[in-house]
């Protein structure tokens, strides 16, 4: 695959490895940086407000930690790509479970009802200081899912560490999705689509 970072480089401002899979799948090289905030202590009434706060925050933090002269100085522009992603279930957001219980909870609700992701992605040019961001929402919908897998799933562990103990892409849920109103990538927390078309406005 073309590495199609020769004109400008990239640093991930997360640890997700979702998002760091999809990236690499567009065929990009980047570096990688996390940004630790205190994301509860931001709050929005609505997902899409909320998602584009954290993403920004999450940019300013890492922006903190990079000698952004030197970028500025740099003949080829940094592009920093920051996130965030919530979950949406009749009405209320929902991050991660806080606990085994809440997991247990929040995934019971999705059986044969159905819940939105709703993901933000924020890039921002670390020589020229653009930055541009737009958020993306998915909706699912689920059939009945069994106790049993629920029990499975919490036991994992996986489910406790994504917004919203929403994995969609796990095998045991796979079976009981529906339908997916847009796209994979978007659920698992990095749009394709929306990422590519703010890496070529910023750079």
């Amino acid at each position: 695959m073309e590495d199609k970072t020769s004109q400008f480089k990239i640093i991930l401002g997360s640890s997700s490895l979702p998002r760091r899979k999809i990236l690499a799948e567009m065929g990009y090289e980047f570096t990688l940086m996390s940004a630790d905030i205190d994301e509860k202590g931001i709050r929005k009434e609505k997902p899409e407000e909320l998602v584009m706060a954290l993403a920004e925050a999450k940019a300013d933090a890492i922006l903190h930690r990079l000698p952004v002269g030197d970028y500025v100085k740099e003949a080829e522009p940094t592009l920093l790509i920051s996130s965030d992603q919530v979950v949406v279930y009749e009405g209320v957001i929902r991050e991660k479970p806080a606990n085994e219980e809440e997991a247990h909870q929040f995934i019971k609700g999705y059986s044969g009802g159905h819940a939105a992701t709703v993901g933000s992605v924020l890039v921002t040019n670390l020589k020229t200081g653009f930055r541009k961001g737009e958020w993306d929402r998915v909706e699912i919908h689920f059939h009945e899912i069994p106790d049993e897998v629920i029990e499975k799933l919490i036991e994992e562990g996986n489910v406790l560490h994504v917004a919203g103990g929403l994995l969609i892409e796990h095998p045991l849920i796979k079976p009981y999705i529906k339908q997916v109103v847009g796209t994979i990538d978007s659920v698992m927390g990095l749009p394709k689509a929306l990422t590519e078309k703010l890496i070529r406005e910023a750079v």
